[in-house]
């Protein structure tokens, strides 16, 4: 402790020059002042000078400029730059030389934007590494501060891998490349990738100089997209197409591997000027066909899972990698055209009975009707000649109707034996598909797997009636249903058809019979065999009308022939002759002669 009461002041001590601002060497406070400011640096508010970094302490950095006090700056303008260091030469810009507590302000990163412009133009045309602080993420991508600008790092030009977790990188300082500058907008876009890239290029080079087909190396799973999976086999890349990561059928990679692992490849191909790498994983193994019981041959069952579906047919893999197909002909007896999704679908455990077996090509054809017994086999039994039977419409054709009487077996109902009176143009106007129908087998051909049907064949033949009351010459009532230009459709009682021609369908006044009409008509020809009538609207009316008029000529013809003997006319004895009504009065006339 100071006893300031034994403190005497120096005796020589001149207090007078003291108070009038004197130095004991006879200058001036204001001579002094000059002397001191002339060892201080000459600075000027807004300058941009270069500065030493004195201290760093967490909130701010000291910064000497050789003024008369220390500047501070705020340590986050550092941020780019976590390597900075005591004795460090900083840019720094003079804000105020004497702030209200006699300091200097000074700000580094007023320094940098002054000089960032030029700085970047200069990295981008030069091909600069840089280094820059990585501040926030943004939509694509992360805000990185370059020289105190905020540049856009793309999320595609961070690593030369997929990145997964973009937050990992924020508040990390890495070295960038400028790529792209808009001096409109004064937007700058920086890439990590390229520098990576760079280096990567000459790995590659190395690498892809030392492979060779059927080497087997070990990789990383860098990505995995839905055709294949790339490896990282070192500084290079290379692909595994999803052909051939299995010898089975894939439908996604990633039931095969998973990002990050760790497995071993083989080359199959690669391209030195593409730098492509065709890579395979199945080729380690050996083929499943190699494999496959040496004992199973055609005729044997073997049960599988279908993999794949296609109109066609299905395939079902028996053992891993070993697949065999199904054609859609030989999952049914029935020779129906249909799908094969009608029958099977993806995913199904099924039986199938081995049809052809290759192993040199690999390949193997399955049927699952043959599980079932062949409906042909005791068909005749089954099915014989005149046996009457209920099938169902299956399809229909300008010729006839196609029933399936059960699973593979069909037959064909002609057109002309659906109906024995009912004229039918297409079996659409007689069924319907998918109905119930009843039948008789008429015909059987086994080699050929054919039955004739017959639908009319259930009831009698009603024509053999009809000859009894059709007869030539008889009259009976009809309705015209139908107008052709050959004549006219005529429908008869018990449900049978006849036809008339043009000439037959005169009115006897003179007008046409139309169709809708009911009229009588009469026949004047029936066959049986054809199931054919002809009928005649106009004979009805002319008829009796001829028959009177030859009864009105047969008194004169007798009292003619009493007078002239002989008959000058030939030509009027032939006319005789073709008229039944006067055959007997011909015969008398000749034998008077």
């Amino acid at each position: 402790m100071v006893d300031y009461k034994n403190v005497q002041p120096a005796a020589e001590f001149d207090w007078d020059a003291f108070e009038k601002g004197i130095s004991e060497s006879g200058e001036s406070r204001e001579e002094q002042a000059k002397v001191y400011d002339s060892t201080l640096g000459k600075v000027n508010e807004n300058d941009v000078v270069d500065g030493k970094v004195v201290s760093i302490g967490k909130r701010e950095v000291v910064v000497s400029i050789g003024y008369k006090s220390d500047g501070i700056v705020p340590v986050s303008e550092f941020r780019y730059n976590p390597d900075l260091k005591v004795g460090d030469t900083v840019e720094v810009y003079i804000e105020n030389q004497e702030d209200k507590r006699g300091q200097l302000v000074l700000s580094h990163r007023k320094a940098r934007l002054s000089k960032a412009w030029d700085r970047i133009n200069a990295a981008l045309d030069n091909k600069e590494v840089i280094k820059g602080f990585i501040k926030c993420r943004t939509k694509g991508g992360m805000i990185v501060d370059v020289f105190g600008i905020e540049a856009f790092l793309p999320g595609s030009q961070i690593d030369v891998k997929p990145i997964r977790d973009y937050d990992v990188f924020v508040g990390k300082t890495m070295e960038f490349q400028v790529v792209k500058i808009n001096q409109e907008y004064k937007n700058v876009v920086v890439s990590h990738k390229a520098l990576i890239e760079a280096e990567l290029e000459q790995q590659k080079q190395e690498i892809i100089s030392k492979l060779e087909k059927g080497q087997v190396l070990e990789g990383t799973v860098k990505n995995i997209t839905s055709y294949g999976v790339f490896i990282d086999l070192g500084g290079v890349d290379g692909l595994i197409h999803i052909t051939d990561l299995s010898w089975g059928r894939v439908s996604d990679p990633k039931e095969v591997v998973q990002l990050d692992q760790h497995l071993q490849v083989v080359i199959l191909d690669f391209d030195e000027e593409k730098k492509r790498i065709a890579l395979g994983l199945k080729q380690l193994t050996p083929h499943p066909w190699d494999a496959l019981d040496p004992n199973l041959k055609v005729g044997d069952t073997v049960h599988g899972r279908v993999v794949v579906m296609a109109d066609y047919g299905a395939f079902v893999e028996v053992a891993p990698g070993v697949e065999g197909l199904i054609h859609v002909s030989e999952m049914s007896w029935s020779q129906h055209l249909r799908s094969a999704q009608e029958f099977l679908k993806k995913g199904d455990e099924v039986d199938a009975v081995i049809l052809t077996l290759d192993r040199q090509e690999r390949k193997m054809s399955l049927g699952i009707k043959q599980l079932k017994e062949d409906p042909w086999k005791n068909i005749e039994e089954k099915y014989p000649v005149g046996s009457k039977h209920t099938g169902k419409v299956r399809n229909f054709t300008n010729f006839g109707v196609f029933v399936e009487l059960e699973e593979g077996v069909d037959g064909l109902i002609h057109i002309s034996d659906l109906s024995w009176t009912k004229k039918v143009k297409h079996p659409s106007e007689f069924t319907q598909l998918g109905v119930p129908i009843e039948v008789v087998v008429l015909e059987i051909d086994t080699d050929n797997r054919r039955l004739s049907l017959g639908h009319k064949q259930l009831e009698e033949n009603p024509w053999d009636v009809f000859e009894t009351v059709f007869t030539e010459g008889s009259v009976h009532e009809g309705t015209i249903t139908e107008m052709l230009d050959r004549g006219a459709v005529v429908q008869l009682q018990y449900g049978v058809e006849g036809f008339a021609t043009p000439k037959h369908l005169q009115k006897e006044d003179g007008s046409k019979a139309q169709a809708g009409e009911k009229l009588p008509f009469k026949v004047i020809e029936f066959n049986k065999d054809s199931k054919r009538i002809i009928l005649s609207h106009s004979r009805t009316f002319e008829d009796p009308q001829r028959a009177e008029a030859r009864t009105e000529r047969k008194p004169r013809a007798a009292k003619k022939a009493d007078e002239t003997p002989k008959i000058q006319n030939q030509a009027a004895a032939n006319s005789l002759s073709d008229n039944d009504a006067l055959a007997a009065l011909k015969a008398e006339l000749e034998k008077g002669e």
